[in-house]
């Protein structure tokens, strides 16, 4: 997870003659011309570089490497709902500042029994069941969907740097972000792969891509505006720290806001660097947690022990055999310790003030939380 280093003169000026002269030269061409530069360069760092999103130059792939997928309406789910049928597969999901990795079996979700005395609507049934693949809900690969921003989709057949062949299911949202990447491991899913990617074949391949801007971002409600004794008092009446997302809609306040108005005594704020203080001793502890990393359109969630952890240049990571945590904490702006409906978790905003991960402990249903949780929590460095 290094950051992308910073061109040579001789090549950034290329690049600069290239872009500054109209069909001097495709995105294609730029793109080869850094990639033979900067070899080792994350495509999604080289998008940054060359002005483009992610999804734009992953599509100048298209009819050699890349196929482009259908991803209207309920197509990117009935994609996930297939890929369950892959085997192991290596699932990542990333934001801005970070990155969770998890290989594993994704589960599937056991047909239920229709109830033959209520007749559901089929509008209805399909309003419940927008985000749900069929399965993923706990186990090893696990995700918690949000379709509707689920815009491109892509199948890639490239070989890596050791030579061998390797296959993927990538999906971007509107602006070309990338959601989600999965990568499938058994030699048995190839064919699984190939079936997908020919029944989801998207009648037009081609790398135009239909990619939106970015809208600015909204300004946060002045502090002032809100009611902050109702909020309070609504924080304090919560029953499950589930219910904390309609709070936030309630009362029109963003995530870290709430971290500022919240009652007395529900949270801490902690310095940038706990988040290492927190990955060094739960895996020192061997106490199980729980990472929760998101993007607005889908939230993968790891659940378990943590062995190795290390530094990297302005990253700090865990690097285990089955899962790998990528958190940029060079660009943490702030830490809290929350505490909802009798739950702790411990959370980190990055200098636009958007959460990059979660961490709970892990706990058994109707249990309360583990003490050795809490006391980690409790000593790690404040704010």
């Amino acid at each position: 997870m290094k950051r992308l280093r910073t061109l040579p003169l001789a090549i950034a000026g290329a690049l600069l003659v290239l872009a500054g002269h109209a069909g001097a030269a495709t995105l294609a061409e730029r793109w080869s011309l850094l990639r033979a530069e900067q070899p080792k360069v994350m495509i999604r760092d080289a998008a940054r570089t060359l002005g483009v999103s992610e999804a734009e130059l992953l599509a100048t792939g298209i009819g050699s490497t890349v196929t482009r997928l259908r991803s209207d309406g309920n197509d990117p789910r009935e994609i996930m709902r297939r890929a369950l049928d892959l085997g192991t597969v290596l699932a990542l999901t990333r934001n801005e500042n970070g990155v969770i990795e998890r290989t594993g079996v994704a589960t599937k979700v056991k047909p239920q029994p229709e109830d033959d005395k209520e007749v559901v609507k089929d509008e209805e049934r399909e309003a419940r069941q927008r985000n749900i693949a069929g399965g993923y809900l706990g186990g090893e690969i696990d995700l918690r969907f949000t379709f509707s921003k689920w815009k491109h989709a892509f199948a890639v057949v490239q070989p890596g740097a050791d030579g061998v062949i390797k296959r993927s299911l990538q999906f971007f949202d509107e602006n070309g972000a990338a959601i989600h990447k999965i990568y499938p491991k058994d030699a048995t899913g190839v064919a699984v792969f190939d079936k997908l990617v020919a029944d989801f074949r998207h009648p037009e391949q081609s790398a135009a891509l239909k990619v939106a801007a970015r809208a600015p971002k909204a300004p946060e409600l002045a502090d002032s505006k809100v009611d902050v004794k109702e909020f309070q008092q609504a924080w304090n009446e919560m029953s499950d720290v589930h219910q904390f997302n309609r709070l936030l809609t309630e009362f029109k306040i963003t995530r870290e806001q709430a971290m500022r108005l919240a009652p007395a005594g529900m949270v801490q704020r902690l310095k940038p660097e706990a988040v290492r203080t927190l990955l060094d001793e739960a895996a020192k502890q061997q106490l199980p947690i729980m990472s929760f990393l998101g993007n607005g359109a889908l939230i993968q969630i790891f659940s378990g022990k943590i062995t190795k952890t290390a530094p990297s240049a302005g990253w700090y990571n865990v690097l285990d055999p089955a899962f790998n945590l990528h958190l940029r904490d060079s660009a943490f702006k702030s830490g809290w310790v929350v505490r909802r409906a009798g739950v702790t978790s411990v959370e980190f905003y990055d200098n636009e003030g958007e959460q990059v991960v979660s961490f709970f402990g892990v706990r058994e249903r109707g249990q309360p939380q583990p003490k050795s949780w809490v006391d980690l929590t409790a000593a790690l460095p404040k704010g």
